[in-house]
């Protein structure tokens, strides 16, 4: 009786697979091969990959291309990953390190999908004063009374936070560095941090589109720092399940050459990439564009030769992906995520796999938006490097501006009465420009001289002068920064530092002899 029972429950969960073995082998999806999964979010820079061309030309090649968009659940998308419930994940940099420390780095990043653009921004209402992050320094801003306090709003665990992090890293604005928890506001949605910005609740919002265009609608809103001006900063990639790779390389690697083709195709055919994201994704074209002039894709080229190392004769390549991975841990241990590199054995090459990408390089499949000949390749990297071009400006137009904000940067120190850079004052330059200067390539730069006010102005003025000239100097020799993008100004002991509170006179005297290196914007 119990053989006959257990035999009927077997039966009725064999029936479904049995049905579905038999739809299949007697239709044309008896050449399926597999199923892979993956998991995402709605960032416009994952849409080629969530694409339904996508899902068409693996479905071509036997495969089903199941994505499953979690609503940005980092911690909970690297628990799966981790679990094997997932083949690949995308997420930015940052996110990826943050959330796969408790899980033992499950994955290891095999491509670079996009940067952000544009697509993220914070923005300031210089009606309540904030139009700059130097207007952080302004002791008004930090006279509001008790009931207005400062406030900052933000979707936590998102590229709004790492932003603001980032900002905090690699400007000199103390005051954001501390600001009480209870100041800054942790939204669940740029949407929600949007309506506390429009309805006067928080001066400064980080946002990104279509929120950021919409913030920017507001009279008196301004943008004070956008990603379009940054560089390797916020960076989404696309990271495959460990054991899954070493299983399935084949796998794993048509799934890169199919992405690589879909991005090609709407590279190739931009209007079918609004109309196909309008249709899915049912927003209107004005909508679709606004999210697209927020982000750079990055395509198979520039995989090989600006993040993963590797170019074709007479190239120069670059390993932008190790770059942005180290300076991230940088960020995420001065803003208190991690007490040291939580990297395994603070080692960035073991969360890196590039035998797939290196695959594709060497069997010569060109289906990247530029050809493997490095024309277009050179110019992008060029364009977004230390030694981008600048036209020149005459004083008036650089006194028009924008202040952007400081550069944090260790003190630069000369002898008594000397303008001459030692060893140690230009490895504190050196650690300012490889970690913070290189991530905003669209500013100009401008570096100041400071004395102290004591003494003879005109001999201080001109002391001030060479010590920024010297500075000046050593970034454009020693980094072939275009000596149109810099400008050396000394202001002798007109611009004194505030005083702290409790500070002796001597140690005041002892912090004014100084060189500022700032970032000023052409428009807003």
């Amino acid at each position: 009786m119990c053989l006959a029972f257990v035999g009927i429950f077997l039966a009725k969960k064999a029936a479904p697979v049995i049905k579905s073995q038999s739809q299949q082998n007697t239709s044309d999806a008896k050449d399926l091969k597999g199923r892979m999964k993956l998991a995402l979010d709605d960032w416009v820079g994952y849409y080629p990959l969530d694409s339904n061309r996508m899902r068409k030309f693996m479905r071509n090649e036997g495969y089903i291309l199941d994505v499953v968009n979690d609503g940005a659940d980092y911690p909970a998308r690297m628990k799966k990953l981790a679990a094997g419930e997932l083949d690949f994940a995308v997420v930015t940099v940052d996110s990826y390190i943050l959330n796969a420390v408790p899980v033992d780095f499950p994955g290891t990043i095999i491509a670079i999908l996009d940067e952000s653009k544009g697509g993220d921004a914070i923005v300031g209402d210089a009606n309540q004063g904030v139009s700059s992050l130097e207007s952080f320094k302004d002791p008004k801003i930090f006279s509001r009374s008790p009931d207005h306090p400062l406030k900052i709003a933000y979707t936590a665990s998102s590229p709004s936070e790492h932003l603001l992090k980032s900002v905090i890293s690699h400007f000199d604005v103390p005051v954001l560095k501390a600001l009480p928890k209870e100041q800054r506001i942790e939204t669940q949605s740029s949407e929600e941090a949007l309506k506390l910005f429009r309805d006067k609740k928080v001066p400064v919002a980080i946002l990104w589109e279509p929120n950021v265009s919409k913030a920017l609608e507001i009279p008196g809103a301004v943008k004070i720092l956008g990603t379009e001006s940054t560089s390797r900063l916020i960076v989404d990639i696309l990271v495959v399940n460990r054991d899954f790779a070493r299983k399935n390389p084949e796998q794993v690697d048509l799934l890169l050459k199919i992405y690589f083709r879909t991005l090609k195709f709407y590279a190739d055919n931009p209007e079918d990439l609004k109309k196909d994201m309008s249709t899915e994704l049912k927003l209107s074209k004005d909508s679709v564009q606004k999210m697209l002039d927020g982000v750079a894709w990055v395509n198979l080229s520039e995989n090989c030769q600006e993040w993963f190392g590797f170019s074709g004769p007479g190239q120069i390549a670059q390993q932008g992906l190790v770059d942005t991975i180290e300076s991230t841990v940088s960020i995420l241990v001065e803003s208190g995520d991690f007490k040291d590199d939580p990297l395994p054995d603070k080692d960035p090459y073991r969360i890196i796999n590039s035998s797939f990408i290196q695959h594709i390089y060497e069997t010569g499949i060109k289906n990247g938006f530029a050809g493997m000949d490095g024309s277009a390749v050179g110019a992008a990297m060029n364009a977004m490097g230390l030694d981008r071009p600048f036209k020149p400006l005459t004083d008036q137009q650089w006194d028009k501006l924008r202040p952007v904000g400081s550069i944090k940067v260790e003190p630069i120190m000369f002898q008594t009465g000397s303008a001459d850079l030692d060893v140690t004052e230009k490895e504190k330059l050196d650690v300012m420009i490889n970690n913070r200067l290189k991530h905003y390539p669209m500013f100009r730069v401008l570096v100041g001289g400071h004395t102290s006010y004591s003494g003879d102005p005109e001999a201080n003025m001109a002391l001030s002068q060479q010590r920024a000239d010297a500075v000046a100097r050593y970034l454009f020799i020693t980094y072939s920064i275009d000596q149109n993008r810099i400008k050396a100004v000394g202001y002798g002991g007109t611009k004194p530092l505030s005083k702290l509170a409790d500070e002796s006179e001597r140690g005041y005297q002892y912090r004014l002899p100084r060189v500022e290196i700032s970032l000023l914007a052409e428009s807003f």
